[in-house]
């Protein structure tokens, strides 16, 4: 009896992974073997890099809002303090764009909270 081989199925599947290897430099975009393993690697990176993002971003608008509350002679955890015992429920990230984009508004806050 003849071996069955599923060839449709393994084309579609190597065709698949070179497509999404698309671009990629030398052999790694056309040698099948090369390709799925730099893939692999590279969906592993896509992965973390979201995780990875949300920290970045969170640690820039702390540095934001800091460098702007110490202008005003106060610390970052102080203000963050104050702006919880005054009910205040701005996130960091909307605290930074004021920082940035209306300083005076954000002195008013300061103001505020003090």
């Amino acid at each position: 009896m003849p071996r069955s081989v599923n060839a449709v199925a393994s084309r579609a599947r190597k065709k698949r992974i070179l497509k999404q290897a698309k671009g990629f430099y030398g052999k790694r975009k056309n040698v099948y073997t090369v390709a799925k393993n730099v893939l692999e690697k590279g969906l592993t990176y896509r992965y973390v890099g979201r995780k990875l993002k949300k920290r970045e971003y969170r640690a820039l608008w702390i540095a934001r809002i800091n460098a702007a509350v110490r202008a005003e002679g106060l610390t970052y955890s102080r203000f963050i303090h104050l702006l919880s015992e005054k009910g205040v429920t701005l996130d960091r990230k909307m605290l930074a764009d004021i920082a940035m984009n209306e300083p005076e508004a954000f002195k008013q806050l300061i103001a505020s909270v003090k």
